[in-house]
């Protein structure tokens, strides 16, 4: 069973930077497509970023395109999503999710692609 943890989320002013982690219990993540959606209040959940299992390959939101980055740390087996120029429409629970069945160099931002997810951290943006 694979148990995803998200961490790092908190309260940023606009204009700001902020860094979630995801990390995994039981199998690594090394071996999975990993994603990262968000949700805010009253929306529906949303595709941000995402980065296939050999890390070749990343995709992104066009909200998130120039802004955000996604990467994954092999050593520490720890994906990241390192978030810039954060504006007050960003703010939303961050949830990564693994892909299981990607092939090796893909990964999509298609929700029900991700078969395990972790519980999100909150990122807020508010002056």
């Amino acid at each position: 069973q694979l148990q995803l943890v998200e961490s790092g989320g908190g309260l940023v002013q606009p204009g700001g930077s902020l860094r979630v982690s995801c990390v995994a219990s039981g199998f690594g993540l090394r071996y999975y497509a990993i994603g990262w959606f968000r949700q805010a209040p009253g929306k529906e959940r949303e595709g941000v970023s995402c980065i296939s299992s050999n890390g070749g390959t990343t995709n992104y939101a066009d909200s998130a395109k120039g802004r955000f980055a996604i990467s994954r740390d092999t050593a520490s087996d720890t994906v990241y999503l390192q978030m810039n120029s954060l504006k007050p429409e960003d703010t939303a629970v961050y949830y990564c999710a693994a892909d299981i069945y990607a092939v090796e160099a893909m990964c999509v931002l298609t929700e029900s692609d991700y078969d395990y997810w972790g519980q999100g951290t909150q990122v807020t943006v508010s002056s």
